[in-house]
């Protein structure tokens, strides 16, 4: 049995959370292992909607072992306020069932407002304005605090000093009040009796799950095109979303990640801003995005929406890692007399295939289309390739050409059931 890897293929917001909760079902522990607050996974379980930022999806089925692995960011206030909303819906989050890596550091405060003051500035990148940068820009200075310094609370007023020093001329620059260390060790001292039961070596605990026989069930945040390396950089996010960050972000070794799975939209969507070469900004745009409900579950910002973009997936198909995608909101496109297919790029009035680096190049890129014939049935809730119009199957099996990947789930409605296994990951 392999253990799986799901990580968004486009720019985020392609379905995670639907296909990360089918696949929990088999799986025996979830693990988030990068990112912070600023994912949003939406699951429809028995017709109860949950929205998640932080937690793993598989939180909310019992008998799983739900993990933030030391890649991901943790803001401990949004970890607690997570937990009680999943209270309120009957869902009971314990030691017992959920765990966070003791090394992961930690998003203050002060992480938020100095994210908040940077987007209010001409050089605004489009965050969600949760402190997720600065937190891991600390990370990588060596001056975060992290999970396990909440044991020592003796300790915390020289860690927080050190972290003062730098933070303090950075509020100064942005006009700011300068932050007491007494003022910081006082919010964390409050916070940490919320947090520590959970905390603990993650990386052992995954060591003996997998000694165990365990199915481990790794969920990306964001997508591959947010890649701080590899995405649409300065327009990304703070952290690697590849599938190779799943081992770092998480504490096992890679060859312990068996498959990994894209996700895919049946079409494009971005949040903020960037290069978005299939961008339809007419009714076309309007009309998936009405049908899409494309609004961002952390923030609600109304997302861009554009045609299938096949020359990106095919390049974040390598970059990922992936071996095979789970196509989601195919339904989204039921009734389109025909759909355009991004199959390759101008740059400069020159024939190109792929999305460069630059970003001035990528900006220059323009899209060519193929026009592929759309359908008028429906195909809400199909859970068999034969419940699918021939012109749906046929899209679907175009994808895959284009992409240079296979279908292994068809994703049909927000509800678990509605999806069509064509490939079970866990077996390799």
């Amino acid at each position: 049995m392999a253990n799986v890897a799901v990580i968004g293929a486009q720019w985020g917001d392609e379905g995670k959370g639907k296909i990360v909760d089918w696949l929990s079902a088999r799986a025996d522990v979830v693990v988030r292992f990068q990112g912070g607050h600023n994912a949003g996974h939406t699951l429809v379980i028995d017709g109860v909607t949950y929205k998640l930022s932080l937690l793993p999806s598989g939180v909310v089925r019992k008998g799983k072992l739900a993990v933030i692995g030391n890649g991901v960011v943790v803001d401990p206030w949004a970890l607690d306020a997570e937990i009680g909303r999943l209270k309120a819906l009957g869902v009971s989050v314990t030691p017992e069932n959920l765990i966070v890596a003791e090394n992961a550091a930690l998003i203050l405060p002060l992480h938020r407002e100095l994210d908040t003051a940077r987007e209010a500035g001409a050089e605004a990148l489009g965050t969600t304005k949760r402190g997720i940068g600065p937190a891991y820009e600390d990370k990588v200075g060596r001056r975060a605090i992290r999970a396990v310094d909440l044991k020592d609370l003796n300790t915390l007023p020289g860690k927080v000093a050190r972290l003062l020093a730098h933070h303090n001329a950075l509020r100064r620059g942005v006009g700011a009040e300068e932050l007491t260390v007494e003022a910081v060790v006082a919010e964390l001292v409050a916070v940490a009796p919320k947090v520590l039961p959970f905390i603990g070596p993650v990386w052992r605990v995954l060591d003996q799950a997998r000694k165990e026989g365990k199915r481990i069930l790794f969920e990306g945040a964001q997508a591959v095109l947010l890649d701080v390396d590899h995405g649409t950089y300065p327009f990304v996010t703070s952290s690697n979303t590849v599938a190779g960050q799943a081992a770092a972000g998480s504490g096992i070794g890679p060859r312990q990640i068996g498959y990994v799975l894209g996700i895919v939209k049946a079409y494009t969507t971005r949040v903020g801003d960037g290069p978005f070469p299939t961008e339809q900004k007419n009714e076309t745009g309007e009309r998936l995005g009405t049908r899409g409900a494309e609004f961002g579950t952390v923030t609600g910002r109304k997302r861009r929406c554009g045609w299938f973009d096949a020359v990106l997936v095919r390049q974040t198909i390598v970059t990922g890692g992936v071996d095979g995608i789970a196509l989601t909101k195919l339904d989204v496109l039921d009734g389109f007399d025909e759909i355009k297919v991004c199959v390759g790029y101008t740059l400069n009035g020159k024939p190109h295939d792929y999305l460069p680096a630059d970003a001035v190049e990528q900006a220059g890129i323009e899209a060519v289309y193929e026009t592929i014939p759309g359908w008028s049935q429906s195909t809400r809730g199909a859970r068999s390739w034969a419940e699918l119009p021939a012109n749906a199957v046929k899209y679907v099996r175009r994808i895959e050409e284009l992409i240079g990947a296979p279908v292994a789930l068809l994703s049909t409605s927000p509800e678990r059931e509605d999806t069509i296994l064509v490939r079970d990951p866990f077996l390799g």
